[in-house]
């Protein structure tokens, strides 16, 4: 049976990591449906907002890698969160967001639009794969078309299996990569933000590179060193069946 892949992202439907992953979806014989914002949406995590007028969520018809695309006035989260009810036409098997231009590690990822859609996704029921790459702006594509079908057929095959997927990609020639491994999350993301002095009515801020140590094992570690990481998701939220005693 073919697979029926939903693709998006938080860069925009203009991107190039999303006509690459179309390309290498479609080249494994996936059935594909792309939606993605119409602008960039970075950042957004898991938010659920659109542009809505009259209770319409908006989209503009445009072609992404030869495919016919949704341009959707939305996050890519709620592109993913009304993709599995069928919004674009048949309900998907997988969801796969990316590829984004700039790595997604760490605890930091909560905060990532790619992410936020492949978890969105997970959520309800439909296994999500998130894939970045880094640095800004990537340099080697070459790379990304050749890890990126590795790291596919292991979703596909694994999917029933699994909640959510983050990998990242090094930004590297082919033969400087090491191949996909296993990885932990960082105790923060590839930037950290520092909180300066504040002003009247502001806040200052400043971005950093977290330095030399990210935790052995840990996704940003195996990044720096060469590595593609694969860090499954559990579900965010976890009922318990009962309170605590003496609560």
């Amino acid at each position: 049976m073919t697979l029926r892949a939903l693709i998006t992202n938080d860069d925009g439907v203009d991107a190039q990591g999303i006509h690459v992953l179309t390309e290498v979806a479609l080249a494994a014989g996936l059935d594909v449906t792309v939606a993605a914002p119409h602008e960039n949406r970075s950042g957004t995590g898991s938010m659920l907002s659109a542009l809505e007028q009259g209770g319409r969520l908006l989209y503009d018809r445009v072609e992404v890698a030869g495919v016919k695309a949704f341009a959707v006035h939305a996050s890519p989260a709620m592109i993913a969160f009304v993709g599995v009810r069928g919004a674009f036409g048949d309900v998907p098997d997988i969801v796969l967001s990316g590829v984004n231009h700039g790595a997604n590690t760490g605890q930091a990822v909560i905060h990532s639009g790619t992410v936020g859609a492949a978890l969105t996704a997970a959520n309800h029921g439909v296994p999500g794969l998130a894939l970045s790459v880094d640095g800004w702006p990537p340099q080697h594509w070459d790379t990304v078309r050749a890890e990126t079908p590795r790291v596919l057929r292991w979703f596909a095959e694994a999917r029933a299996g699994l909640f959510a997927v983050n990998v990242n990609i090094p930004d590297r020639p082919l033969d400087q990569v090491r191949g996909p491994k296993p990885a932990g999350f960082a105790d923060f993301g590839v930037v950290q933000a520092e909180i300066g002095d504040p002003g009247e009515g502001f806040v200052t801020m400043a971005f950093r590179e977290p330095g030399e140590h990210a935790g052995p094992g840990s996704d940003l570690a195996l990044l720096r060193q060469g590595w593609t990481t694969v860090t499954a998701m559990r579900q965010p939220i976890v009922a318990e069946p009962a309170l605590p005693p003496g609560l």
